[in-house]
């Protein structure tokens, strides 16, 4: 955990149950200001009751958790002030235009007509919805209703954003604007705490991945550090010579394969791995043409943590 910055986020030991049904088992979460941390884990992991449980829609049954500062149980009102939500699906009204939905949240914020306006202007500019502003968004695409949504969000100058399942029904077009659109906001210094079952989502997007499997976090750590929780990872050589390939394998405790002129090495992929791999070759006075490295990618990580086939993104 990067503990240079302070914590946006944090929660203690989290339980929440519905009668005999314990859906969060202890959880802990740790999130420094201006970093994006992704939760995931299958439909009933628990994911949305955290995300409730942190956005004071709903009580813990054990446990604390603080969200700027603020403690989400005690001080709830001083929470919501400083957070937006977007859900699963797109909240914008569908009678009203889009500008509308935005002065809408202007005023719920308590903002004040002159600062409404300059605030729904500004948005609409900045999410290329000025053109659609005066339109119903039923005549929206996904990935603009989408846009309208998260500007919404944005009417209360929120530092801390919770994304839950945000891209769930966009095309691959506009998954990657709603990407764009959360680095942007993580630039200009704002919190986002994501949801998703998009496995690549995460990977492109998240500074720390938890995973919520059962109730209980199973695993967290970078991208990079979840993929060396698996087995399987290696590095592969082609070397320049057939004579050399049967040695340098024995000595890596590799396989090779003399026609294809290839040897393939366990390995984490760690720089400590590759450093030794490439001392060996080294001193062994092997040449070797290419080198590629080979890890598990985050569905192989879901699949063993969680025992589910992670969801996957349609066109």
């Amino acid at each position: 955990m990067n503990n240079s910055k302070p914590l946006a986020i944090q929660a203690r030991d989290l339980t929440k149950s519905y009668g005999d049904n314990a859906v969060l088992g202890g959880v802990d979460i740790e999130v420094p200001e201006g970093t994006i941390f992704s939760l995931l884990g299958p439909n009933g992991a628990g994911k949305t009751t955290t995300v409730n449980i942190l956005t004071t829609l709903i009580p813990a049954n054990g446990g604390e958790a603080f969200v700027n500062g603020a403690n989400v149980a005690h001080d709830a009102d001083a929470v919501r002030k400083s957070i937006g939500v977007t859900g699963q699906f797109a909240a914008v009204d569908g009678l009203l235009t889009g500008r509308e939905n935005l002065h809408l949240m202007g005023r719920l914020h308590h903002l004040g007509k002159r600062e409404t306006k300059r605030r729904t202007e500004e948005l609409l500019e900045r999410f290329d919805l000025v053109e659609a502003a005066k339109r119903a968004p039923a005549t929206y695409s996904g990935g603009m209703k989408r846009r309208l949504d998260i500007a919404m969000c944005l009417m209360g100058d929120p530092k801390v954003i919770f994304l839950d399942e945000p891209t769930t029904g966009l095309d691959p077009s506009g998954r990657r604007v709603v990407w764009s659109i959360v680095r942007e906001l993580v630039k200009a210094g704002t919190t986002i705490f994501l949801t998703t079952q998009y496995l690549e989502e995460a990977d492109e997007l998240a500074d720390k991945i938890a995973v919520l499997n059962g109730g209980k976090i199973v695993a967290e750590g970078t991208p990079e550090q979840l993929k060396r929780l698996v087995p399987g990872g290696h590095v592969n050589l082609r070397l320049a010579r057939a004579d050399q390939v049967a040695r340098i394998a024995q000595v890596l405790a590799g396989n090779g394969d003399t026609d294809q002129l290839t040897v393939q090495i366990p390995s984490d992929g760690s720089v400590d791995s590759l450093r030794k791999i490439l001392d060996t070759i080294d001193r062994e006075g092997v040449q070797v043409d290419e080198l590629t490295v080979h890890t598990p990618d985050l569905d192989d990580v879901f699949l063993s943590l969680t025992g589910h086939v992670p969801a996957q993104a349609t066109a």
